[in-house]
């Protein structure tokens, strides 16, 4: 590019402009009441609809204080604790029976979940010409990008693609819940491929195996995994389905689906949403800090080691300096996420069979010392570990590269989104337009001659 030079330096002094000239003082959000990120004065949201999804419970409100409770998560009234333990009783797959609850509001027969499974892996394929053109040309760096792109693309080769009846919602929602494992996995090979050096390998999916063993096998080079590792991973997708429409990338569904627009464009808004690592990204920045507690303390399994650099982090001395332990707290959950105690137990035991028994005590102590110290150097404050903490953990035991970590949120989450999207078309009505008040101060109109 011509004149790069004067580019760079003109985009730094926009910046300095920008920053002299658009400051808002942070005791005006206080003075005009304004409720950042549409969150009430003691940190509960702002009811902004109804839903029959999900339920996200973590306190209860008495005399209009916030009173802390276990947390409970239900995908259409149904206990997830129910859900997960009877797929570990019965040693079975469960992702397809939750996505068949989540979009259709009731538990499949046999039968019925059956035929589901059957017609999600006949679906499972990309469309002609679709890998070469859409997922191969122009590789992501990361794939939470390039799977918003390949979402969009899909409108391309869709007959019906802004059609938004029931009919057409429920088709695309399947097409788009069945193949979103295949694009995945697509994606990540193309970008280790031509970004990292390594050999391409393009596996087609198979219509006999779940939505985890497809992941697995379409994943590793040699097509292989244990039951354990399938299991695990399957565990992990029902616990991700779906969180409630307040979360950040659901609402986008929302926000985008009440506008009128059309089903891909929701759908990637809500990926890029997931991407961000105040949601779907935070359990890469748990693997990162994790990485900063190895770096720095000489014994992870030392507690008052641990201990001196959560108070490092704390005090924004340490890893990213933003002052946050990340897996720590929830906007919701108080004493407990009912997802983290699945993928805790899960990661003791494949902890124990990979030799990672130190790497899990660090996690245990961070979980157990961080309420503590965060109270000491801040305020007391109700907190728990949330379901990122683990999560990173349990991948990288199976052997999955962190860039997959929110990628694989985003296979199951998908399934929340298409319920979401459903039900603001056939019940929201309204566009989502909250207000803002402009604090800026009048100005008049300067001609161009006369500035300077």
């Amino acid at each position: 590019m011509e004149n790069q030079a004067y580019f760079e330096q003109a985009v730094r002094n926009w910046c300095n402009m920008i920053e002299e000239n658009t400051q808002i003082p942070r005791e005006m959000y206080s003075d005009y009441k304004v409720k950042r990120g549409l969150r009430n004065k003691d940190g509960t949201g702002v009811l902004a609809g109804l839903t029959q999804i999900g339920s996200v419970s973590g306190y209860v409100m008495y005399e209009d204080e916030k009173t802390p409770i276990e947390g409970k998560l239900s995908y259409r009234g149904i206990d997830i604790r129910d859900i997960v333990e009877a797929c570990i009783r019965e040693n079975r797959f469960g992702f397809e029976e939750v996505c068949y609850l989540i979009l259709f509001s009731r538990l499949p027969t046999q039968t019925e979940l059956a035929d589901f499974t059957t017609l999600m892996g006949e679906l499972r394929p990309l469309p002609y010409g679709f890998t070469e053109d859409m997922i191969m040309k122009a590789p992501s760096k990361n794939i939470m990008n390039k799977l918003a792109r390949s979402v969009l693309a899909t409108y391309s080769y869709d007959p019906n693609p802004e059609g938004d009846d029931l009919y057409n919602l429920i088709r695309q929602s399947i097409l788009l819940i069945a193949r979103m494992p295949t694009i995945v996995a697509y994606s990540y090979q193309a970008k280790a491929h031509y970004h990292d050096g390594k050999s391409l390998y393009i596996h087609a999916p198979q219509k006999d195996l779940s939505t985890a063993e497809n992941l697995l096998y379409m994943l590793r080079p040699d097509n292989k995994y244990t039951e354990l590792e399938a299991h695990v991973l399957d565990m992990a997708l029902i616990l991700h389905a779906e969180h409630g429409g307040g979360n950040n990338s659901a609402f986008a569904t929302r926000v985008v689906t009440s506008s009128g627009s059309d089903t891909y464009s929701a759908i990637a808004a809500a990926i890029g949403s997931l991407k961000g690592p105040r949601h779907g990204g935070a359990n890469a920045k748990v693997m990162g800090m994790i990485e900063d507690f190895k770096a720095n303390c000489k014994d992870i399994t030392n507690e008052l080691e641990v201990a001196a650099h959560i108070e490092r982090i704390l005090k924004k001395e340490a890893y990213d300096r933003k002052g946050l332990i990340y897996g720590m707290g929830h906007a919701v959950y108080t004493l407990s996420d009912p997802r983290t105690a699945f993928l805790k137990e899960k990661g003791r035991e494949l902890a124990e069979l990979t030799g990672r028994q130190d790497e899990y005590i660090l996690y245990d102590t961070i979980e157990r010392l961080t309420p503590e110290i965060y109270a000491k150097l801040k305020e007391p404050k109700v907190m728990a570990a949330n379901v990122d903490l683990y999560s990173g953990f349990i991948y990288s035991m199976l052997g999955i590269p962190e860039e997959l970590y929110t990628p694989l949120f985003a296979v199951s989450r998908i399934v929340g989104w298409c319920a979401h999207r459903i039900e603001e078309v056939l019940y929201g009505g309204k566009i989502i337009r909250p207000a803002y008040k402009s604090v800026c101060e009048k100005s008049r109109y300067v001609n161009i001659a006369d500035r300077k």
